[in-house]
C-alpha cells in the first residue's frame, strides 16, 4: 500500500501561485503590496457601495428636481461604475486578490448600505456626497503608506480618485444651500 503524503494548508497568497509562477518583484516589499492591497480593498469596497446606493438613487428619485437628479445620479453611477476595474486591478498587479463579493465589501466598507426605503430628494442628495466625503477620506488615510513604499502607480489611482470624490462631494454640497 502507497503511502499518502500529508497536505499542509498553505496561505491563499501562497495557493494562489503555482510552483512555476515568478516572486513578485516590482520594487515594493511584500508587506507593503499586503498593505497597501488592503487598503484599496477598503477603497473599492467604498466605492462600489457608493455606485450601487448611487444607481438605486438613480431609479427611486422623485420630486420636482427628479429629470436633473437622475441625470446627474447617472453619470455619478458612471464614473463609480468605471472606477472599480482600475482599482480592483491595481490589488491584482500587487499580488493580491481583490475582494469581490457583497458580504467582503459589506465587511470593508466605511459607507453605509442604502436605506431600505428610498429617501426624499434632497436626502438621497446628503447621503451622496457624505459617501463621497467617505471615500475621499479612505482614499487620503491610504496615500502616505503608498507615497512612503515609492508606489506611485497607487498613489496616482488614489489622487484621481480624491479629485473626483471631492469634487462630487462639493457639487451636491452646493445643492443643498438654501
Amino acid at each position: 500500500m502507497a503511502k499518502t503524503a500529508k497536505t499542509t494548508r498553505q496561505p491563499a497568497s501562497a495557493r494562489s501561485r503555482s510552483a512555476s509562477t515568478p516572486a513578485i518583484n516590482i520594487g515594493i516589499s511584500a508587506e507593503d503590496r499586503a498593505a497597501i492591497a488592503q487598503g484599496l480593498s477598503r477603497v473599492l469596497a467604498d466605492t462600489y457601495t457608493l455606485y450601487l446606493t448611487t444607481h438605486n438613487f438613480h431609479w427611486n428619485v422623485t420630486g420636482p428636481m427628479f429629470n436633473t437628479l437622475h441625470t446627474m445620479f447617472m453619470a455619478q453611477y458612471t464614473e463609480l461604475w468605471n472606477a472599480v476595474d482600475p482599482i480592483a486591478e491595481r490589488i491584482r498587479a500587487l499580488g493580491h486578490v481583490a475582494p469581490g463579493s457583497y458580504a467582503q465589501f459589506g465587511q470593508l466598507a466605511s459607507i453605509a448600505d442604502a436605506p431600505a426605503v428610498p429617501p426624499r430628494a434632497m436626502e438621497m442628495v446628503r447621503i451622496l456626497m457624505q459617501g463621497h466625503e467617505a471615500v475621499a477620506r479612505t482614499a487620503r488615510g491610504l496615500l502616505d503608506l503608498a507615497d512612503d513604499a515609492d508606489d506611485e502607480p497607487t498613489t496616482d489611482l488614489l489622487i484621481q480618485r480624491l479629485t473626483v470624490h471631492e469634487q462630487t462631494a462639493w457639487m451636491l454640497r452646493a445643492m443643498l444651500e438654501d
